[in-house]
């Protein structure tokens, strides 16, 4: 890695984290704006002024918002997380658990839809204009039109409570087999993948014609090249950047529709966990919950970026 391409990467790396300092500003002040008190919530309807305040102060809720804003962030520097007002848990003892379950679903949801989808948005790319070019194009825009919710509740309907073939409620640590791993994942999976492959392949497809209509690529075209060898060995290695930001963008959207997916189907996840926590106001709980919402985007775009910059033979060589 040349001194350029290293430059670009630690710039990348700064814009994420202030990135990060101006999200984690919003998200703060964003849980402070919520409706309602957290100490008149906690100990009901009923309790008396005195002990709603006593709490207050127990939980440092008197103080300025900024101080407890500059308390929390060190304390995401630091690793802690806080305590959830729910239940007086560590934040980061709730999450662990959830979070291992939404990276599982997320890891499943990748293995079959990146596949899929950039094989599919190659192809629809080299026979522009073709019979399967137009079926592949019409797909996945009625795919991107049907929203998430509905899937999943068409599918629950479906295959759960009619034909009974697969289980309604996914809960990850049931899965002993191959088989059974299919099964509580094959609705959360589809449903996901709806989406994330649909705008996965059209972005791909654009990413390739792209690089098709460049002049070296129509230069190997004139001296015979295949159709094949064109896309595979010319095209696709310069459209690599383009293609990683495709997918980065179109798994980043896992980050929101999980958040319906695991509520529907019941998933023991992150996006399950920062649901019950905001019916509940615990705030360090759907602030912690947000912030690794935020983390994964960021490092996804950063990620796409980096890769970007790497496969540029123009950087590269330089």
């Amino acid at each position: 890695m040349n001194a350029v391409v290293a430059r670009l990467v630690v710039q990348r790396l700064g814009i994420m984290l202030i990135s990060l300092l101006i999200v984690a500003f919003a998200v703060f002040f964003a849980t402070e704006m919520l409706p309602g008190d957290v100490a008149q919530i906690l100990l009901g309807q009923s309790a008396t002024p005195q002990a709603v305040a006593a709490l207050r102060t127990a939980m440092h809720l008197d103080q300025p918002a900024i101080l407890r804003f500059v308390y929390w962030l060190g304390g995401l520097v630091s690793g802690d997380l806080g305590r959830s007002y729910a239940n007086n848990m560590d934040v980061a003892a709730l999450i662990s658990g959830r979070l291992t379950n939404s990276l599982q679903l997320a890891g499943v949801t990748t293995l079959f839809s990146v596949p899929i989808a950039l094989c599919l948005g190659i192809t629809a790319a080299m026979f522009r204009g073709s019979l399967y070019d137009r079926i592949v194009s019409i797909v996945t825009v009625s795919v991107i039109s049907i929203p998430e919710f509905m899937v999943a509740t068409v599918a629950v309907l479906v295959f759960a409570v009619y034909l009974r073939w697969l289980p309604a409620l996914s809960i990850a640590d049931q899965v002993h087999g191959i088989g059974e791993l299919l099964r509580i994942y094959a609705m959360p999976v589809i449903t996901l993948s709806f989406v994330v492959s649909a705008q996965m392949i059209r972005m791909t497809r654009a990413a390739v014609i792209d690089t098709l209509n460049t002049p070296y690529v129509e230069m190997a075209l004139l001296k015979g090249a295949s159709r094949r060898r064109m896309v595979l060995s010319h095209a696709l290695p310069n459209a690599l950047g383009p293609i990683a930001n495709a997918v980065a963008l179109s798994l980043s959207y896992l980050l929101g529709g999980v958040i319906i997916v695991e509520t529907i189907f019941n998933y023991p996840g992150v996006a399950k966990l920062m649901v019950d926590a905001v019916s509940t106001r615990d705030l360090p709980l759907i602030q912690s919950c947000a912030m690794i919402f935020c983390v994964c985007y960021l490092l996804l775009i950063l990620i796409a970026d980096v890769i970007a910059i790497i496969s540029n033979p123009r950087l590269r060589n330089r």
